[in-house]
């Protein structure tokens, strides 16, 4: 596994980086909350490896990193409150919950036909989608039983040698991870409080949010 870390990366370190995900292989990185483990949404075999390394049930979703509601679009079928959201809260650690495009691979929506979607504040993880010119995945560095990595350590400790890359960007914010917002609901449902909190969408929707039914 190689390593880098975000404050001496250089162009070469970072053409290996794309090179590796270009292949199918399988990245930890800085998110804008906690670790993720990035990949190419389009290559079924790193999906597979992502579900293998976190030891996670197939029935989850894998959420995605973009960089522009355009590149949302490509992969999503958004609705009105999703330009309406994304508008106010994005770049940062919202991820909102859409129909997946119907060409996207049902692996990664696993068969649920939605698909969650962030644009990160992070500046290495908006640099990275950009760079790659598509998508990547962002799902979290962890064992699907563990506690979220918030350092590039902790993301060893539980991964071990799996990942083919692991950059190193210092201690991040939260275990909790992003909060996320079911927008294919009427009205939409906060699945997931995190950053992001309940009180300030309920505000900016006039109310028209609620939270996830225990």
């Amino acid at each position: 596994m190689k390593v880098f870390h975000t404050d001496r990366l250089s162009e070469r370190d970072f053409a290996l980086i794309l090179s590796i995900l270009g292949r199918g292989g399988v990245i930890g990185f800085p998110t804008d909350t906690a670790y993720g483990l990035g990949a190419d949404p389009f290559s079924e075999r790193a999906i597979d490896r992502i579900f293998e390394i976190k030891q996670r049930a197939e029935t989850k979703p894998i959420l995605l990193l973009v960089n522009s509601v355009g590149m949302a679009e490509s992969v999503s079928q958004p609705n009105p409150s999703f330009y309406n959201v994304v508008e106010r809260f994005w770049p940062g650690p919202l991820t909102v919950v859409v129909r997946a495009a119907p060409q996207f691979s049902s692996k990664a929506t696993a068969g649920s036909g939605t698909i969650g979607l962030r644009w990160p504040a992070a500046e290495f993880a908006g640099s990275l989608v950009a760079r790659f010119g598509k998508p990547i995945t962002a799902t979290s560095a962890n064992r699907s039983t563990l506690a979220a990595a918030v350092t590039a350590q902790e993301v060893r400790d539980q991964l071990g040698e799996s990942v083919d890359a692991l950059i190193d960007g210092g201690v991040l914010p939260g275990r909790g991870g992003s909060s996320l917002l079911d927008l294919t609901s009427d009205p939409p449902v906060l699945l997931r409080e995190g950053p992001i909190s309940f009180e300030s969408l309920h505000e900016f929707l006039g109310g028209k949010v609620r939270r996830k039914l225990a």
